[in-house]
């Protein structure tokens, strides 16, 4: 296992133009980014679905034609 003190003596043979990476990580580490949803969260957007979902079946996607475009020169 990895004690605090075993890895200060890591730190103390960094070389120094490495020290700003290593701060910069170090810092990364303090407070890392939650990435857990909440039940709460993942229940809104079920809630958000259910009630948008199918708002616009009365008006279904029609693609219109392609149409005619200009013909140009190729590149390259």
């Amino acid at each position: 296992m990895i004690t605090r003190d075993l890895l200060k003596d890591e730190i103390d043979n960094v070389q120094d133009n490495y020290l700003d990476i290593l701060y910069q990580i170090i810092r990364a580490l303090e407070n890392p980014p939650a990435f857990e949803y909440s039940c709460l969260e993942i229940s809104n957007w079920k809630d958000f679905i259910n009630k948008t979902y199918g708002c616009m079946s009365d008006v279904p996607i029609d693609r219109a034609e392609q149409g005619l475009y200009e013909i140009r020169e190729a590149i390259g």
